[in-house]
């Protein structure tokens, strides 16, 4: 049976992302999924060797056949969006045109429009790739500029590393999630077989901590809480550690402030991959989550 490892985070900056990529040096290739499509990074620090690239469809763009528009300002008057304007033409007057970044695709304009002059084809929203790491396979995506439906694309990454554990006999899936609570990050944590929050020292920290937790309580997916940078302010660290374990979820380690850090991403390197302090509460951490392969 294949686990699903997802580490999230209440914010970006916690650094989720760096103990994802020493998780997944640390397992002895697992299959690896970047859920962070908005803002996918970790292929900075895995170097990730592109091998297969797919097309990312999701949702409608409106167009117009400037020959066939008849120029009424219907679809105009239409959307809500102020996706449709008018835009001078060269050699004088106007045309109507759709902004690409604006068009919502509700395809009001194209219910209304007397002429039947705008099309309503499928929208490219990005690519997902499957690509081959030092650490094993990694399935891994970009979303366009302005384009939407992350959480459907989310789901289409968890779903293919899965298919590639289960298909080449890999016990475990390493998952960078999203941060926050929102639809991405739903689509992360849905049906995997634990989480582990990654938060930091701070009041906002503590915060973030709590949404997340509730949100995996909420679809009841056992829960996990690590401190990074936690000898920054221990009394706020023993604050969170003690409100998790009051929430009935395990405190599973410390990453102790660590230039060293900054280093291995520069080297594009995981911690682990480093000799410095934190890389040892790294270890120690994937110890106490007891998910070896």
């Amino acid at each position: 049976m294949v686990q699903e490892l997802v580490v999230i985070s209440g914010k970006g900056g916690t650094g989720k992302t760096s103990v994802a990529a020493s998780f997944a040096v640390l397992a002895g290739r697992p299959v690896i999924a970047d859920c962070d499509v908005d803002a996918a990074d970790l292929h900075l620090v895995l170097a990730p060797q592109v091998k297969e690239r797919h097309e990312f469809r999701g949702g409608h763009q409106a167009v117009i056949r400037q020959e066939q528009c008849n120029d009424c300002g219907v679809c105009l008057a239409h959307c809500r969006f102020d996706a449709v304007r008018r835009e001078a033409r060269q050699g004088g007057g106007d045309v109507v045109i759709i902004d690409p970044f604006s068009c919502e695709g509700c395809g009001v304009c194209v219910r209304f429009c007397p002429a039947e002059a705008i099309d309503f084809p499928e929208r490219i929203c990005g690519e997902w790739m499957v690509s081959e790491t030092r650490c094993g396979p990694m399935v891994h995506a970009r979303l366009g500029v302005a384009a939407e439906n992350s959480g459907k694309l989310v789901s289409i990454v968890r779903r293919e590393a899965r298919r590639i554990a289960e298909e080449n006999g890999h016990p475990l899936v390493i998952v960078d999630g999203p941060p926050g609570i929102g639809c991405p990050v739903i689509a992360s944590v849905t049906g995997a077989s634990s989480v582990l929050v990654v938060t930091e020292p701070t009041v906002s920290g503590e915060h973030d901590m709590e949404r997340v937790l509730a949100l995996a309580r909420h679809f009841a997916i056992p829960s996990a809480v690590c401190v990074n940078k936690w000898d920054l302010n221990g009394t706020m660290t023993a604050q969170i550690e003690d409100k998790a374990r009051k929430a009935g979820v395990r405190v599973a380690g410390r990453i102790r402030y660590d230039r060293a850090v900054t280093v291995a991403q520069l080297q594009e390197r995981a911690v682990v991959e480093t000799d410095g302090p934190s890389a040892d509460d790294v270890r120690h951490l994937w110890d106490c989550l007891g998910l070896q392969e």
